[in-house]
C-alpha cells in the first residue's frame, strides 16, 4: 500500500463556539489516522475535545513539505484556520466519508 503524506484538520463540530476543538496533524496514512481519532486512540487534545470530523486535508508529494506545512498551520491564529477550512469545505462536510467512514454529525447535534 502506497503511503501519501497528508496534512489534515479534524474538528469536534462546526465553528460557532469558542470551545470547538480544531486539531492539525500530518500522516502518511490518512484513513488509519482518522480511525484513531474516531476511536479516541491518540490520547490528548483530540480525544479530550472529541475531534473526530475530518474537515480539511491537503496531499503532499513528500513528507518533508507536509511537515513544514503542518507546523506553519499550527502557528496560525484560529480565525485563519477557520478560513482555510471554509474556503475548501464551507459546510464542514465530514470528508472521512470519502474514505469509507460512516458520517458523523458536523454540527455536534
Amino acid at each position: 500500500m502506497e503511503r501519501t503524506p497528508v496534512v489534515y484538520i479534524v474538528a469536534s463540530q462546526r465553528n460557532g463556539t469558542i470551545y470547538t476543538g480544531i486539531y492539525t496533524g500530518v500522516t502518511s496514512d490518512l484513513a488509519g489516522r482518522i480511525y484513531q481519532h474516531r476511536t479516541g486512540i491518540p490520547e490528548g487534545f483530540t480525544a479530550k475535545h472529541r475531534c473526530k470530523i475530518l474537515v480539511w486535508y491537503e496531499v503532499h508529494s513528500e513528507m518533508e513539505s507536509a511537515i513544514v506545512r503542518e507546523k506553519r498551520i499550527k502557528e496560525w491564529k484560529r480565525q485563519w484556520k477557520l478560513r482555510l477550512i471554509e474556503q475548501e469545505n464551507p459546510t464542514w462536510r465530514d470528508l472521512a466519508i470519502d474514505l469509507g467512514f460512516e458520517p458523523l454529525d458536523v454540527n455536534g447535534e
